[in-house]
């Protein structure tokens, strides 16, 4: 699946994936390959992107932001991240 990362400096990340590892307000949840439309807000933690099935990921600590799946495309959208 396609996912894009940005904050209000750069664009963090863009790309394909196997699927994120997120911080959500009411605790952590995860997002694959054809995950269903949805929206929600983020807390602060640790993101993790899981780039292939064979356990490759990258992590990013993050202060908070949203989060929008559409058609297989996570857009996901940050107060503020550095590489964790």
């Amino acid at each position: 699946m396609q996912i894009e990362i940005l904050t209000p400096e750069k664009k963090l990340f863009a790309g394909d994936i196997y699927g994120v590892q997120l911080p959500g307000v009411d605790g952590s949840f995860e997002v694959l390959e054809k995950h269903a439309p949805m929206v929600s807000a983020l807390g602060s933690g640790v993101l993790k992107l899981l780039l292939d099935r064979n356990g490759k990921a990258s992590k990013y600590s993050i202060a908070g932001g949203f989060i929008e799946v559409l058609n297989n495309k996570v857009t996901i959208l940050l107060e503020g991240a550095v590489v964790a």
